[in-house]
């Protein structure tokens, strides 16, 4: 599935982006923003900064500043770890008023409180993943790749209980 659509909800695999595991007990210390309340992001041009737990960030940005971005990471001032995960991971957009329809057929979370620009790790179904809402009706949700299978057909199945009015 590349993307699938029910009434008022589609599912699209976005293009490869640039991801990055960064781990530091210093934020301060990194050469951009990072967000220090967990759950929270920060963005600096086309690269976000999600606060994923107290010493742990998941970076994105373009596929195309992969290089510089590890760049930059590497200059950080203080003892860390930056590990280049793009290859590990797919991101579907998941977009629409029914957007919390879908999501609630395989997360667990009260997705309606999660505030807009917020993210967590959580999972669907039973894969972790990384759920992002991107605005009141967007959301990203990113897999690791093998279990992008599972997850894709729950998201299928989901679009076309949905087009059933189920």
């Amino acid at each position: 599935m590349s993307t699938a659509t029910a009434p008022g909800v589609t599912v699209t695999l976005l293009p490869p982006t640039t991801r990055v595991s960064f781990r530091t007990a210093d934020p301060a210390a990194a050469p951009m923003a990072l967000p220090t309340v967990v759950g929270t992001r920060t963005a600096e041009g086309a690269r976000t900064a999600l606060c994923l737990g107290p010493d742990e960030w998941l970076i994105e940005a373009p596929e195309a500043e992969g290089a510089s971005l590890l760049a930059a990471l590497a200059t950080t001032a203080a003892p860390h770890s930056a590990v280049d995960v793009s290859d590990r991971e797919m991101t579907y957009a998941i977009d629409g008023p029914a957007a919390l329809a879908l999501l609630a057929t395989g997360a667990p979370r009260d997705l309606a409180a999660m505030p807009t620009g917020s993210g967590a790790r959580t999972i669907f179904d039973t894969a972790q993943i990384v759920l992002t809402r991107e605005a009141d009706t967007r959301f990203h949700l990113t897999v690791w790749r093998s279990f992008a299978p599972h997850v894709t057909e729950l998201l299928d199945l989901a679009t076309r209980e949905l087009a059933a009015g189920l």
